[in-house]
């Protein structure tokens, strides 16, 4: 019945259940994550392929970014949308703000990347595509412009290990040390604290 419910009851997709967030809010933050995972990995890992295999590692970073950037907004809508739901036991001003610090940097993170990444493609000045559609390009290719968004497109995801770190030791720590409810409100399948 739950199955029915999230397939075709689109509130329920939406809708706060008590201190957890929606199915979709959970699921959009674990689909992200494995599409970051996935685009670090490709290029940490092109290097070691064969010549001829690194276009692939690279079709697959440039798919993975901008679909994280499409579900980055998605995220940040329904986060807009719905309330967040509460952290028990409440936390003091400090860590509220903090934690909304760490947000708010990996909202601007992973919204940044992707974009700067599109740009990159785009001032190639050359064809290019995802999931078969043809994207836009630059009618004449703009190298210095490039070489520097790649900078910064570098210099902002090596940043992203370390506030990915941030985020996780985070969870870890509010899960394991101060032991509320932050993490289980965002797993699949598990009911949070009350």
């Amino acid at each position: 019945m739950l199955c029915v419910n999230v397939l075709f009851d689109f509130t329920y997709l939406g809708s706060v259940m008590g201190n957890k967030f929606a199915p979709l809010q959970i699921t959009l933050h674990w689909l992200v994550f494995i599409l970051i995972v996935a685009a670090y990995c490709a290029m940490e890992l092109r290097g070691l392929a064969p010549t001829g295999w690194r276009p692939w590692f690279n079709i697959t970073h440039i798919t993975c970014g901008l679909s994280v950037l499409v579900l980055m907004i998605a995220r940040l809508a329904l986060r807009l949308k719905y309330r967040t739901p509460e952290i028990v036991p409440r936390l003091s001003p400090m860590m509220t703000g903090l934690a909304h610090l760490g947000h708010t940097a990996l909202y601007l993170l992973f919204i940044a990347l992707p974009l700067l990444g599109f740009f990159i493609q785009y001032y190639r000045g050359r064809e290019w595509g995802v999931f078969g559609v043809a994207m836009p390009f630059a009618s004449v290719a703009d190298e210095d412009l490039r070489e520097t968004l790649t900078s910064w497109h570098e210099l902002l995801a090596n940043a992203g290990y370390f506030v990915i770190g941030l985020h996780a030791l985070a969870a870890l720590l509010h899960h394991y040390y101060w032991r509320d409810n932050t993490l289980l409100r965002m797993m699949p399948g598990k009911r949070g604290r009350e």
